[in-house]
């Protein structure tokens, strides 16, 4: 067995300062990441909005313009499916800020379906977006934000991060490994001085289920009745998520729970780590079938279009 690195004492670090830092922030459109852009800009930060709805990005940045105008915003119209075409845009991004102090992998899209109901293609399309962009991102940025002290990544995963319901193996592959990748990182990071949040937001009022793709093999009435349950579930408001968020980066935590629709599933999976969906079915069973219907995917805002969004749950 090969010997595990010896893991880095964590300097603690002080709070994160928002003022007069530049963020980069994925998904920005609507939902959790355009709360989270005027929430940055109300506490001074410069901004480079990236998402693949250009006239929703366009109206959140002429808002955030208006109301502060000494702020430098910046509109990226970008596909996070198109790895290629990301690698370009973080080129750009670097070439036009020199000092960056914040990333926020929040974008993501949503699949319904069983594993047996989705594509190869459709699957490995939630994987591109949801792990692979972010981890690009991060790739790429990381030497810059390390270049100043104090800065800080956030990665958006969801409750489907913390459980893995049937009807999401391609969603909750993806939040999964954004999850570990986010905790590995944050580990390897402890004394560089740079902090990473996990979050993981659960039921979330955002457009994620009637956006989200569904799967080629997944029936239409199948479909409608998903689609209909699970925005049953999306009720917390993205403001508030949004707030708690940068609450979170601000005190440098580590993991973000967003409403107790996390927090009840979360508990639930420690305790009972093979059997939690069986234990949640007896205690709701409502909640916990809906849960496998319908996607809970970025916890951050449902871009139009369904591709470049938060995850509502």
């Amino acid at each position: 067995m090969p010997r595990l690195p010896r893991p880095t004492r964590p300097n603690r670090l002080a709070p994160y300062r928002f003022t007069g830092g530049t963020a980069v922030l994925t998904g920005a459109a609507s939902g959790i990441g355009e709360e989270l852009a005027y929430g940055l800009a109300a506490r001074g930060s410069h901004l480079v909005l990236l998402d693949r709805d250009a006239q929703g990005l366009d109206v959140v940045a002429e808002k955030i313009r208006r109301r502060r105008p000494g702020l430098r915003v910046d509109t990226l119209f970008t596909d996070l499916a198109d790895l290629d075409q990301l690698a370009r845009t973080a080129t750009g991004i670097l070439d036009a800020h020199p000092r960056i102090t914040l990333l926020v992998n929040n974008a993501g899209v949503g699949l319904s379906g069983t594993f047996g109901q989705v594509t190869a293609e459709e699957f490995d399309w939630v994987l591109r977006v949801n792990f692979q962009a972010p981890v690009l991102l991060t790739r790429a940025l990381l030497p810059r934000l390390n270049e100043s002290p104090g800065s800080h990544v956030v990665n958006v995963s969801s409750l489907f991060g913390l459980i893995a319901p049937p009807g999401q193996a391609a969603y909750a592959a993806s939040k999964f490994a954004l999850r570990g990748f986010s905790e590995a990182l944050r580990h390897e990071l402890a004394g560089a001085g740079t902090g990473v949040t996990t979050v993981h937001p659960g039921g979330v009022a955002t457009r994620i289920a009637e956006s989200a793709r569904t799967g080629s093999g997944v029936g239409e009435a199948e479909d409608r009745e998903g689609r209909d349950a699970f925005a049953r579930l999306l009720t917390y408001p993205p403001d508030r998520a949004a707030e708690l968020i940068l609450r979170g980066v601000r005190r440098r935590r580590g993991r973000v729970l967003i409403s107790w629709t996390a927090h009840a599933p979360d508990v639930l999976q420690r305790l009972f780590p093979a059997s939690y969906l069986t234990v949640m079915s007896r205690l709701a069973p409502g909640a916990a079938r809906n849960a496998g219907s319908r996607l809970g995917a970025r916890e951050a805002g449902a871009g139009r279009g369904g591709e470049e969004q938060g995850s509502g749950v």
